[in-house]
């Protein structure tokens, strides 16, 4: 594990799931390990469980402060604003599936707002943009072998998962620390939404 004092931070943006939100996916998860046991997949765990936005990598650690300013300048004159956690997908569509989620309803379309100032501020702060469309949803588990996989998948689209409202009122800078006993996350900064809303 690197120190607080590493040359490099591990970092991304993100948003932030109230414990209610997150107790109902981990519910999710369960009934899925209960349903096929036998299935090879990391899972998310409560610590895991936000909503990324913006996943920066191994950045210099003098340009930890330069992503928070963008950070904020993301929020300015910003109001919170909700999103729908619904919908239960895998990836990719076709051949075995890798990846299960749970999708995000943005239907006023603010959460895509929100990432494309994001990518425009973190432009600004010299890294790249994201060249891929944004399709945001919430990673639960990553298949590790093909064995039960189809299985897992079938089971995640049928079990009905409750739709869970979010309110999206800060944007977080988040430190990543790898370890063998699994990733650590530690918040850099938060921005709030702090224009006034109907929320």
């Amino acid at each position: 594990m690197k120190s607080a004092f590493s040359d490099t931070w591990r970092v991304f943006c993100a948003i932030e799931l109230p414990e209610s939100v997150r107790n109902t996916v981990l519910k999710h998860i369960a009934r899925l390990q209960e349903a096929v046991p036998d299935a090879k997949a990391s899972w998310s765990r409560d610590a895991n469980l936000h909503l990324t936005l913006k996943f920066l990598g191994e950045i210099p650690r003098t340009a930890v402060a330069d992503v928070s300013a963008a950070a904020s300048r993301t929020v300015a004159e910003l109001a919170a604003f909700p999103v729908r956690l619904e919908q239960t997908g895998f990836f990719p569509k076709q051949g075995q599936p890798r990846v299960l989620w749970i999708g995000i309803n943005d239907s006023s379309g603010q959460l895509n707002e929100l990432d494309g100032r994001l990518e425009e501020e973190v432009a600004k702060e010299g890294f790249e943009k994201d060249p891929r469309p944004f399709h945001p949803h919430l990673t639960i588990a990553r298949l590790r072998q093909p064995r039960h996989a189809r299985t897992l998948a079938a089971a995640h689209r049928q079990l009905e998962f409750e739709p869970q409202e979010v309110a999206v009122s800060e944007l977080l800078v988040i430190r990543s620390e790898l370890s063998g006993e699994g990733s650590k996350y530690s918040v850099v900064s938060r921005h709030a939404l702090s224009l006034e809303s109907k929320l």
